[in-house]
């Protein structure tokens, strides 16, 4: 495991504050960031989770994808974990963060317009 690997959590956590301040220090900056938006998709937040998925995506042996049908466990437990599972736990986070735990600070309208997203 190399340097970035091992101390990952650690360049996450400088990134946010170097991220925190330099909010802080050049706001106008971030907010024209923020309004680069297509389809109420942000670019910029786009363009980095690409960056981080396309490492991974270049590690796929497309050799055993074509081979998936004779051990389709793995593709099936995932399936049905993002398919069934996931949606109604993110759901279930999100009413329990907008409602209970972030409700005193969050209007009304916003967490209610937040779960019908």
């Amino acid at each position: 495991m190399g340097i970035f690997e091992r101390f990952l959590s650690v360049w996450v956590g400088l990134g946010m504050i170097v991220g925190l301040f330099a909010g802080i220090l050049f706001p106008d900056t971030f907010l024209a960031l923020g309004d680069l938006q297509y389809a109420q998709i942000n670019l910029v937040i786009a363009v980095l989770i690409w960056l981080m998925i396309y490492p991974m995506m270049m590690q796929v042996d497309f050799t055993s994808v074509k081979n998936v049908h004779r051990r389709p466990k793995g593709l099936i437990i995932t399936v049905v974990v993002n398919w069934l599972i996931k949606p109604f736990s993110m759901a279930l986070l999100a009413m329990l963060f907008m409602r209970y735990i972030f409700g005193p600070w969050i209007s009304q309208s916003l967490a209610i317009n937040t779960l019908q997203a």
